[in-house]
């Protein structure tokens, strides 16, 4: 696994697909969102199936082989 901290700068969320892209690991968040329709990403250890999920510090992602953790 590939470990990726990720710091909340704006607001106190970012949305799934938004992270995914932010992170370099979607080129565009239309990519991030057939991650999410995949079924491939999990948030806090499920899989998660909303592209708009709020994500907030504290919050751990896993996709592919990486691991988000968010400030």
């Amino acid at each position: 696994m590939k470990k990726i901290e990720f710091a909340l700068t704006k607001g106190d969320y970012i949305q799934l697909s938004q992270l995914i892209k932010a992170v370099n690991i979607a080129a565009n968040g239309a990519e991030a969102g057939v991650m999410v329709d995949d079924g491939i990403v999990k948030l806090n250890g499920a899989v998660e199936s909303r592209k708009r999920a709020k994500i907030r510090v504290g919050d751990v992602v896993e996709i592919l082989d990486y691991t988000i953790y968010v400030e």
